[in-house]
C-alpha cells in the first residue's frame, strides 16, 4: 500500500546512511545477513542489518499518514488493535488477511482501503487528464516521486531510480525500497502479496491509469517498484511460487488448527 498522496512534488533527495565498524565484540548471527567469505565483512553486514530499522528518521507528517491509513483499515476490517503505532497497524493488517474467505476477497478489500484514502474525483481526474500525458511517462514519474516522498513511514528508506519500460527506454519511474518495513514487521509472504503487491498494482492501473509492477525480494526484503510497466495477471505472477517464510506468524497459527494440511504453503495460494 504504497501511495498516500497525489500532489506534484519534487523528487526527494537520496537517502544516505553511514555505518561504523563495531569496535566491541561482534553481533550475533542475524538470519537476514548474507554470508561473506571474510569474517570482518560478515561483522560489517551484521552491524548494518542491526541498525536498519533505525535508519529512517520519522517525518513531520508520518503520524498523520499512519493514522489515516490505519483508520481506513479499521473501517474495512471492523476491528482495531489495542496496540499503538506501527505494531497496532500490523495487527489490523493480519486481521484483514485472516478475514477474507479467499485471497481475492483480501485483495479487493485492500484496494477499497487504498481508494478510500483519496477523494474519488481526484483519482478520476488523474486517470483522465494526467495518465495519458507523454504516453504515460509523466504520470509514472510523478507517482514514483510522490510514493518515495510520502510512503517511507510505511516501507522504510527508498529512492527513485530508473527502470526499463516496455518500449526499451529508461525512465526515472522506479522506486527502490532498500528493506521493506511492512514485510519485515508482518513476517508474511501472503500479507505482502495479498495486502500490498497485488492490491497496489490493481489500484494504480485501474483507478489512476498507471501500470505498475512490484518485485519484492524475499531474501533481503527489498522491493522494486516499476511504474509504467504492466504487471502480469495474478495467476501468472512468479511471486506465487515463493514459499512461506519460516517466521510467518500466520503459518504458525495454521499449524495449530490444521494438522492435516500442508502448512508450508502460504495462505496466498
Amino acid at each position: 500500500m504504497k501511495a498516500l498522496g497525489l500532489v506534484a512534488a519534487r523528487a526527494p533527495t537520496g537517502f544516505t546512511t553511514s555505518f561504523h565498524e563495531p569496535k566491541q565484540k561482534p553481533l550475533r548471527n542475524n538470519p537476514f545477513c548474507v554470508s561473506c567469505s571474510s569474517s570482518s565483512k560478515t561483522v560489517q553486514e551484521q552491524a548494518k542489518t542491526a541498525v536498519l530499522k533505525s535508519e529512517y528518521k520519522p517525518g513531520v507528517f508520518d503520524d498523520f499518514f499512519l493514522n489515516l491509513f490505519r483508520n481506513k483499515l479499521v473501517q474495512e476490517v471492523g476491528w482495531d488493535s489495542q496496540r499503538p503505532g506501527y505494531d497496532g497497524l500490523i495487527e489490523v493488517v493480519n486481521r484483514l488477511m485472516m478475514k477474507g474467505k479467499t485471497n481475492s476477497d483480501t485483495i479487493e478489500a485492500a484496494v477499497r482501503v487504498l481508494r478510500a484514502l483519496f477523494p474519488p474525483f481526484l483519482l478520476e481526474l488523474y486517470k483522465i487528464f494526467i495518465a495519458p500525458l507523454g504516453r504515460g511517462k509523466i504520470a509514472a514519474m510523478m507517482v514514483a516521486r510522490v510514493t518515495a516522498l510520502t510512503c517511507q513511514w510505511l516501507m522504510g528508506p527508498c529512492k527513485v531510480n530508473s527502470v526499463e519500460l516496455p518500449d526499451g527506454t529508461l525512465c526515472s519511474s522506479g522506486v527502490f525500497v532498500e528493506r521493506c518495513k511492512y514485510l519485515e514487521e508482518s513476517k508474511c509472504v501472503g500479507i505482502c502479496i495479498n495486502t500490498c503487491k497485488f492490491p497496489t498494482q490493481t489500484f494504480f492501473k485501474d483507478h489512476m491509469g498507471v501500470p505498475l509492477l512490484m518485485e519484492p525480494n524475499f531474501a533481503d526484503y527489498s522491493c522494486q517498484f516499476k511504474f509504467g510497466v504492466l504487471a502480469p495477471p495474478h495467476e501468472d505472477d512468479s511471486v506465487l511460487k515463493e514459499p512461506c517464510l519460516e517466521i510467518c506468524p500466520n503459518a504458525a497459527k495454521r499449524r495449530t488448527v490444521a494438522r492435516n494440511i500442508d502448512v508450508t504453503t502460504c495462505p496466498k495460494t
